[in-house]
């Protein structure tokens, strides 16, 4: 049997948010249980910085240049969606699946680009990038509020309800009515992206924490719950052991300015990115690292190694790998498939990873890696103009290491400027298919 595929994307969630992956001031037992049930992967990135093309990557196993998504959209420079192109979802919709998307999409608002036209066959959610958690209208900037929740293309109303919960219910709902056939559920989370809302029940169990901290544990807590529930209906239909269940994050932790909707902005640092440097926005590992999970009874053992080193864009390729048999040819795929690392011993050949956003670049080549004009966020002024990190000993990138190791630095520099043209070309092929 084909197995089905859950997706579950948190938003903002940084590399030291979770239990499993060191944070001691909060419980997370449905993610830290789906961890020791498959493999912790450490060495996880987002494809991106920031959320839009993070999630474009994911979904078409494309460097942002290359799926068309480079910015945040609904931003000053940002394309209408992401472009007309092969997805997941609509690869595993020809392969008979069902497909459903639960939550925050923020990859057009416009229904022409919209999930249904990108391969899903539901979507129960919000467009854009962030809203209300309990009124569900989008507040950003000096634009008009908006209310932004939809079941297909019919707006919807369930004003009062913790749209966590609503996320999770409605994801679970999909899982029930298609657990007779094959199906990718997506469920992009938009906790513990601000604005800063939480149940009051959630904030009662972390009143020993600062606020910051305080606020975004109970919002942590609360998706953790909505994990439970998707996975207490995999259980209850039978699905648990074929059934492949990937988790991570868009980006690191945030410290942008937070709309609480009262009439004030507060800088808020509530998110961990577990030592690491840097935070959303930034090509530092704060930035781009993100804790990441994959559970598949079927053919992932328990505590699998956790040092495999991958990206949102190696999804794709391995989920079809999963689903087919054998890895797709499809030369369209910037991504790679995992799975043979992840099922058994792999091929541990050292592969290049790269990133660019906003006049930032990075490379890492196995323990190596390289930033270019990285800042630490995305507020921050540049703080590096070039260095080398020794990521085996310096996972925080503290120590520029360029001086002792020139020959290295210089050729991940070069790798670095091909690649940068390479992007070039995809920015101004335009053709999507290729």
């Amino acid at each position: 049997m084909k197995p089905n595929v859950v997706i579950i994307y948190a938003d903002d969630l940084g590399w030291g948010d979770l239990g499993c992956f060191g944070a001691d001031e909060l419980d997370t037992p449905a993610l830290d249980g789906l961890a020791a049930q498959g493999a912790r992967l450490t060495q996880w990135y987002a494809n991106s910085p920031v959320c839009s093309p993070s999630r474009a990557s994911l979904l078409t196993g494309r460097h942002p240049a290359h799926a068309g998504v480079e910015a945040i959209l609904g931003g000053a420079r940002d394309t209408a969606g992401l472009p007309p192109q092969s997805t997941m979802a609509g690869a595993l919709r020809d392969r008979g699946y069902a497909t459903g998307v639960f939550g925050k999409w923020h990859l057009g608002v416009d229904p022409a680009y919209g999930p249904l036209e990108r391969g899903f066959d539901e979507h129960f959610g919000f467009r854009a990038g962030c809203v209300d958690y309990y009124s569900h209208i989008y507040y950003w900037d000096n634009r008009n509020p908006v209310h932004d929740l939809w079941d297909g293309e019919d707006e919807v109303w369930r004003n009062g309800e913790y749209l966590t919960t609503v996320i999770a219910r409605k994801a679970a709902e999909f899982v029930e009515r298609n657990a007779e056939r094959p199906f990718l559920c997506y469920v992009p989370f938009n906790a513990p992206h601000y604005p800063m809302h939480a149940p009051e029940e959630y904030l009662a169990q972390f009143a020993h924490l600062p606020d910051g901290r305080r606020m975004t544990a109970a919002m942590i807590k609360a998706m953790d719950d909505g994990v439970a529930t998707i996975l207490d209906a995999l259980d209850r239909a039978g699905l648990r052991d074929n059934t492949i269940v990937f988790m991570s994050s868009d980006n690191g932790p945030s410290i942008e300015e937070r709309n609480w909707l009262n009439g004030e902005e507060v800088s808020y640092d509530g998110g961990s990115a577990g030592g690491l440097r840097g935070h959303k926005g930034s090509l530092f590992e704060g930035g781009i690292r993100v804790p990441a999970m994959i559970r598949w009874p079927a053919r992932i053992p328990a505590g699998t190694r956790d040092d495999v080193i991958g990206s949102m864009a190696d999804l794709v390729p391995t989920v079809l790998h999963a689903v087919d048999g054998a890895v797709p040819d499809d030369a369209t795929i910037d991504g790679n498939s995992l799975l043979d690392q992840l099922t058994g011993p792999g091929d541990d050949a050292e592969r290049w990873l790269f990133w660019e956003y906003e006049g930032q670049r990075a490379v890492r080549r196995g323990r190596w890696k390289v930033v270019e004009d990285a800042c630490e966020s995305m507020q921050a002024e540049v703080a590096v103009s070039a260095a080398l990190y020794d990521l085996s000993i310096d996972e925080g990138e503290r120590q520029d290491r360029s001086q002792e190791h020139p020959e290295q630095f210089h050729r991940m520099r070069d790798e670095l400027r091909l690649w940068a043209q390479r992007c070039e070309t995809w920015r101004n092929h335009g053709d999507r298919s290729s």
